[in-house]
């Protein structure tokens, strides 16, 4: 009698373990073909702060999957207020050639 009490509690056991595994991954993730969608309503784009100095930022639009690169004015001092320089279309990452797309970018003949 004491090892069919065992089988049950091991039994119930794995039960919860295996519901708990259940619920838990089909919270985590969102349902296959959902993810875009809700990427894109879900209000305001996230963005990720790759790296920053005193005079520029480079920045991850994760909505978009784009990178930005904003920097002063030459000869400006810090603080002067940042301008968007270039971006890049991260969903090229792994091809052999990646265009760095130019914006609003100062010229050194002037």
């Amino acid at each position: 009698m004491i090892t069919v009490s065992k089988n049950r509690i091991l039994a119930a056991g794995v039960l919860v373990t295996a519901v708990t595994l259940l619920v838990l991954s089909s919270t985590a993730r969102p349902v296959l073909g959902r993810a875009d969608e809700q990427a894109k309503s879900a209000g305001p784009a996230h963005y990720s702060v790759v790296m920053t100095e005193a005079h520029n930022l480079l920045v991850t639009d994760n909505g978009t999957n784009k990178l930005y690169f904003y920097t002063i004015d030459k000869d400006k001092p810090i603080g002067s207020p940042l301008k968007l320089r270039a971006s890049v279309d991260l969903t090229k990452v792994g091809e052999e050639e990646i265009k760095i797309t130019a914006i609003n970018v100062e010229r050194a003949d002037k």
